[in-house]
């Protein structure tokens, strides 16, 4: 198993946080086995493309809601570094302010 869960939606509010606020969170390696994700489709165009990332952050964004991590963009970037066999990716983290 790739992500510790797929999930169809947000458990959690939805985030009301610019890319500048993204931007100044420092990147770190998540594990994608303690990762779940919020989508449970994927734009095969954005997996494939090799400008994937050449308008966005490189990083995965990352969601900490009650403990557990959701992946709230980025999945293209997960799967892809499953596929290369790797078992984290560099993400960027922020605590959900409900949580």
């Amino acid at each position: 198993m790739i992500f510790k869960s797929v999930l169809n939606e947000r458990p959690y509010p939805e985030l009301d946080i610019a890319s500048e606020e993204w931007g100044s969170l420092a990147p770190r390696q998540i594990k994608l086995s303690d990762l779940s994700t919020i989508r449970s489709t994927l734009d095969l165009n954005a997996l494939l493309a090799s400008d994937s990332t050449f308008f966005g952050d490189l990083f995965a964004h990352v969601v900490r809601w009650n403990g557990q991590l959701y992946l709230e963009d980025g999945l293209h970037r997960a799967v892809r570094a499953a596929l290369q066999g790797r078992t984290s990716l560099h993400a960027r983290v922020i605590d959900h302010p409900g949580s």
